[in-house]
C-alpha cells in the first residue's frame, strides 16, 4: 500500500513543488549512459520524474508505481506519452528483459517486508536481460539520518501555483531496529485541511543488502558513493549473470 503523499491525489499533485531539487537523478541518468541501456525499468516510478528524464534521452522505460495518484501525475506531464505506465508493484509486470532497472530516493528502504524484499529483487532479477544490471540506493544505517527528521529542521512555507501556501513538516513516530517511522504533515491555507502520511523505511547494513541480492542470483558488482550525498548511502549496481543476446 503506498504512503499518503503518494497516493492522495492532493498530496501528489504537489509532491514536485515540495520536493523540486532532483539533483539526485543525475547519477541514474549517468549510469544508463555508462551502462549502455537502452531499455530500462523504473521500480516505484513516483510523479516520473526519472522516467521522463531517461524517455527524453531515446530510451525505452517503463514506470511502475502502486500509487495511482502519482501515476497520474506522471502520464500528465509533457512527455508522457513517451513512457509505459503502470500502476503495480515490481512483481505486477512480466519480464520485460530490460537493460537496466532502478529504484531511486527511499523505493528500496520503502520495501520493508523480508519476503516482499525479496521478492522485488526476484522480480527484478527476472525483468533484466542476461547481464543487465539493477541499481538503487540505501541510507547508512550509521549516519543515523532520522535524528535529522525534526519539525524544526523540516518546516516550511511552499507558495504552490493552483494549490496556494502549503505547511509542511516531518517528525519522527517511532525507532524499531532498523525500522524507522515518521510522518509528514500538510496544512493546505487555501480551505485549512489538514492532511498526514506516515512512512516505513528499513534501514539495512550493506552486508545484508548483498546477501539479499545474492540469494536472488545477482552479483554485486559495486556499491558506490551517492554524489550529492556523499558518505551517506550505498549505491549498489547488482548485474544478472550471463551473456547478453547479441
Amino acid at each position: 500500500m503506498a504512503d499518503a503523499c503518494f497516493a492522495h491525489p492532493r498530496l501528489a499533485a504537489i509532491y514536485d513543488a515540495l520536493a523540486p531539487d532532483r539533483t539526485d537523478l543525475a547519477a541514474y541518468v549517468a549510469m544508463a549512459q555508462e551502462f549502455g541501456a537502452r531499455r530500462v525499468w523504473d521500480i516505484g516510478c513516483g510523479t516520473g520524474v526519472l522516467a521522463l528524464l531517461l524517455a527524453g534521452r531515446g530510451i525505452d522505460v517503463t514506470g511502475c508505481d502502486p500509487a495511482a495518484a502519482s501515476v497520474d501525475v506522471a502520464r500528465r506531464k509533457p512527455g508522457g506519452h513517451l513512457v509505459r505506465w503502470v500502476v503495480g508493484d515490481a512483481t505486477a509486470l512480466p519480464p520485460l528483459g530490460v537493460d537496466l532497472a532502478t529504484m531511486t530516493a527511499d523505493v528500496a528502504q520503502q520495501i520493508t517486508g523480508t519476503e516482499d524484499w525479496q521478492r522485488t529483487l526476484r522480480a527484478a532479477r527476472e525483468a533484466l536481460r542476461p547481464g543487465g544490471r539493477l541499481v538503487f540506493e540505501t541510507r547508512d544505517p550509521a549516519r543515523r539520518a532520522w535524528e535529522e527528521w525534526t519539525r524544526e529542521d523540516s518546516y516550511r512555507v511552499t507558495e504552490i501555483p493552483g494549490a496556494g501556501s502549503v505547511e509542511s513538516w516531518v517528525d519522527v513516530v517511532e525507532v524499531h531496529g532498523p525500522l524507522v517511522t515518521f510522518r509528514w504533515t500538510y496544512v493546505f491555507a487555501q480551505d485549512g485541511q489538514v492532511l498526514t502520511s506516515d512512512s516505513t523505511l528499513r534501514f539495512r547494513e550493506a552486508r545484508d543488502v548483498e546477501a539479499a541480492l545474492g540469494a536472488e542470483g545477482f552479483v554485486v558488482e559495486d556499491i558506490r558513493d551517492a554524489p550529492d550525498r556523499p558518505g551517506r548511502e550505498f549505491v549498489f549496481v547488482a548485474r544478472r549473470p550471463g551473456q547478453p543476446r547479441a
